[in-house]
């Protein structure tokens, strides 16, 4: 494996994994606008950011152990598209990322020993 495509396939699921944290965790700044102050809306901003908190501890998991996000991944994005039935729009918004993430990470552990030889 070229050493050019083997890094881009160590660090792309790392990469787009701590991205698609960082995109759940954009769902939380919606706690913001009902009309309440900094200080009543910061509790629900807080509950609404626990999803981008778990996937980012299964990015630093997956970091050493690759097949961790490759399971990981794919199960939070079959579990969320049977969870938004009739959404189809949202279900392609996050299941999507997720799967992708998941299937690069296995993908990467697939091919550990070429990745760490060169």
């Amino acid at each position: 494996m070229a050493i050019t495509s083997g890094r881009l396939l160590l660090w792309s699921p790392r990469i787009l994994g701590i991205l698609v944290s960082a995109f759940i965790g954009m769902f939380a700044l919606d706690a913001f606008t009902h009309g309440r102050s900094f200080f009543e809306a910061l509790p629900g901003f807080l509950v609404h950011l626990i999803p981008a908190f778990v996937l980012f501890t299964l990015v630093a998991a997956s970091w050493r152990w690759a097949w961790i996000g490759g399971v990981a991944f794919i199960g939070l994005a079959a579990f969320y598209a049977l969870m938004a039935k009739g959404h189809i729009d949202w279900m392609h918004a996050i299941s999507g990322p997720l799967a992708v993430v998941g299937v690069l990470f296995l993908w990467s552990w697939f091919h550990h020993h070429e990745l760490h030889a060169s």
